[in-house]
């Protein structure tokens, strides 16, 4: 069974209760729930973490290409403007999905760009949490 972490930044624990017109209704644990439930059905081993803190997330990132796991990242805010996790990302070799839940390009200009997005595989934005399901099923593809 191919393992997967879907790694989510900052904010995102907040999923819910945060800006719902946004990001919608579904609580990260609700959120952690469909991705766990939608990688078994399609034989994948998701594993599923939340922080705010970039160090963490980078060590994560590390972790994954060091063990050549597929990604499915949600880095939030840090996908405008951290290089260093752009520089962990470009380290992976297995495929590396970016998801948003809203559509960034149709929101704060500073949202348009993804320093992630050159490095990544694919980038699915807008398709709240059906797009961590597209993600996980391009996943069981490869």
């Amino acid at each position: 069974m191919t393992r997967v972490l879907v790694l989510n930044g900052v904010n995102l624990g907040r999923l819910g209760s945060r800006e719902p017109l946004v990001y919608g209704t579904t609580t990260h644990d609700e959120l952690r729930a469909v991705c766990v439930e939608t990688g078994r059905s399609l034989g994948l081993e998701v594993e599923v973490r939340q922080t705010d803190d970039e160090a963490t997330l980078i060590g994560w990132v590390h972790e994954a290409a060091d063990e050549r796991l597929p990604v499915v990242l949600n880095s939030a805010a840090w996908s405008h403007y951290s290089y260093a996790l752009r520089d962990a990302c470009a380290q992976l070799t297995a495929p590396l999905l970016e998801v948003h839940l809203s559509q960034t390009a149709a929101r704060e200009e500073f949202r348009h760009v993804s320093v992630i997005s050159a490095v990544a595989t694919a980038t699915l934005t807008g398709l709240g949490v059906e797009g961590y399901r597209a993600a996980l099923r391009f996943l069981a593809l490869e």
